[in-house]
């Protein structure tokens, strides 16, 4: 590509990231690799919330974009295709007999850190080095200047943003590992989608995602990642969308861009589960060894799992209930309650009367009771009758009052143009320039 048309592109990115809410500044830059259907990945900062554009002070650190270093590839080939390229740069790289010989020492398959100004320019660049040290080049007024170690690179308790975009090819963990995206980010993807889609028998290859979490840097300058701010799931050709929002009352959760709960405003899994074991209706019973009615649908899952109320709701019962061993029972609106048993435990605190929300942790998986290893009994009941979880139609969820809606759109919208960047083939954004 051009150097002129990657400056383009550079400022196309930069210019669309400085206005509204939690304002990030994300530059989308595809990125080749052994998956063949293409990766991106981004990572921008998080400054503290506001309602109002940054001033140009405030925006010296438009975005960050991390990127591992090919084996074999020269510092100004990276620089152009992260789409990060700055001439000034280029030629101090290429000049001071310090930074060449670092290049010489630049490590294979560790990532880099690249920090631009809202204008493009570089203002700063952490290199990983084969040593496992972290050296800085860093932009002043005089020029760039040489910096060891790289300060700022571990311990950061302040945020950034990382984006993922993904193909499913086999599972939605697997197309993870493929893009860099940490297992931890697929699970909660689970979660917020799984009202929507059965990621056990729904999924599909071809099927996509794009997310927007945040991320720190722990003691040791390892990412651990936080909360999904944004994200977008394409199941069979169906779009889906969510957004995180925090109301009035402080009280956080996932919204579709109308203000609505995604789907249903229940979890149809309440839990990170390995397998379902037992499904809803006939079967033979495991201890009584005669076949009875099961009520619910069991879920294999490791010992001390937290079980989640599938949505808010009103403790009506917590305690030991014969066969169900530990059991929750939550009363919701329109006459639809959710029993949760076998558990080993319950969450300190809970007891009849307790008013929870959706993903509230109520207990842990356990066997007691009529159990023969560790799994969720999970029931849906509408007006006291028993109905299948994985089948039944919850109900819809209710929108935010006005006002709230007014100020959830205008936190929201910069996410969804940042999804829609981020979502948009290099195609399309060449088109836009």
């Amino acid at each position: 590509m051009h150097r002129s048309t990657v400056r383009r592109h550079l400022w196309l990115r930069t210019s669309m990231a400085l206005y509204g809410a939690a304002v990030f500044g994300l530059a989308v830059a595809a990125l080749s690799g052994p998956n063949p259907y293409g990766r991106k990945a981004v990572v921008a900062e998080l400054p503290p919330i506001t309602l109002t554009p940054p001033s140009s002070g405030d925006a010296a650190h438009a975005y960050v974009i991390r990127e591992a270093f090919r084996r074999g590839e020269t510092l100004p080939a990276f620089l152009e295709r992260i789409g990060a390229e700055d001439e000034a740069l280029l030629d101090y790289t290429s000049l001071d007999e310090q930074v060449r010989a670092i290049q010489r020492q630049l490590r294979a398959h560790s990532t880099a850190t690249v920090r631009l100004r809202a204008d493009g320019q570089v203002d700063a660049l952490v290199l990983p080095l084969v040593s496992g040290e972290r050296v800085t080049i860093r932009r002043s007024d005089e020029g760039f200047r040489l910096e060891s170690p790289a300060p700022e690179t571990a311990g950061s308790t302040h945020p950034f943003l990382e984006l993922r975009q993904g193909v499913i090819t086999h599972s939605l963990f697997a197309t993870a590992a493929e893009i860099g995206m940490p297992d931890a980010i697929a699970t909660k993807l689970a979660e917020i989608f799984g009202t929507e889609i059965d990621f056990s028998r729904d999924l599909r290859e071809g099927d996509s995602f794009a997310v927007i979490y945040e991320t720190t840097l722990d003691a040791e300058g390892l990412p651990q990642p936080g909360e999904i701010v944004a994200a977008e799931f394409v199941n069979q050709g169906k779009r889906h969308v969510v957004l995180r929002h925090t109301d009035a009352g402080g009280k956080s959760g996932y919204y579709t861009p109308d203000g609505r709960v995604l789907g249903t405003g229940f979890l149809r899994y309440p839990l990170q589960f390995t397998r379902v074991s037992s499904s809803f209706g006939a079967r033979f019973h495991p201890i009584k060894k005669e076949w009875r009615h099961h009520a619910g649908t069991d879920f294999a899952a490791a010992p001390g799992t937290p079980v989640m109320a599938a949505s808010d709701g009103v403790v009506k019962f917590a305690g030991w209930q014969n066969g169900y061993g530990n059991f929750v029972l939550i009363e919701h609106r329109s006459g639809y309650a959710t029993g949760y048993g076998h558990l080993k435990g319950f969450e300190p605190g809970l007891k009849a009367g307790k008013r929870v929300s959706q993903g509230d942790v109520i207990g842990y998986v356990g066997s007691t009771g009529w159990a023969t290893g560790p799994h969720l009994h999970y029931e849906v009941r509408i007006g006291g009758k028993a109905q299948d979880p994985l089948k039944i139609a919850l109900p819809a969820p209710e929108p935010l009052p006005a006002r709230e809606l007014a100020r959830f759109r205008q936190e929201t919208g910069p996410l969804l143009d940042k999804l829609a960047l981020l979502t948009r083939t290099p195609t399309e954004v060449a088109a836009a320039d």
